[in-house]
């Protein structure tokens, strides 16, 4: 799972653009409430607009919502070699993100203070376990 796929309204729109875009996503903001479009925030002109309003619209794809936040509370992130020179790599699991299927995704923080998902982990270790070695 990565973090772009999470948003409020549970949609994500796909468009085909330029070479530089080609497959890029764009979380889906609201529905018009008139013809039930898809809406979009357009940077350029500062508003949102339909998605249909651009010749580029692919189609639409499920996203996680987030319902709920729990804290980490002393769980931990275990990868074999994701590491300095491929060494194995623990991190603190801040919290639990809970989405309205159910799922949990840990979020972690590296030592840099950089925030990410933890999906790729090889295991969670539960607070007051130690990782046992193969």
């Amino acid at each position: 799972m990565d973090l772009r796929y999470f948003n409020q309204t549970g949609w994500t729109a796909i468009f085909n653009g330029p070479e530089t875009e080609i497959g890029r996503m764009v979380r889906v903001d609201a529905w018009d409430p008139a013809t039930g479009t898809a809406l979009v925030v357009d940077p350029k002109r500062g508003a949102m607009r339909p998605v249909t309003d651009y010749e580029d619209f692919s189609h639409l794809e499920r996203a996680d919502q987030v319902v709920a936040a729990v804290p980490g509370g002393g769980w931990r992130a275990h990868w074999k070699d994701e590491g300095p020179g491929n060494t194995p790599l623990t991190e603190q699991v801040l919290a639990w993100l809970i989405t309205s299927q159910g799922r949990a995704t840990a979020i972690t923080m590296d030592a840099h203070g950089h925030v990410d998902d933890a999906d790729s982990a090889d295991a969670f270790i539960p607070p007051g376990e130690e990782l046992s070695q193969d």
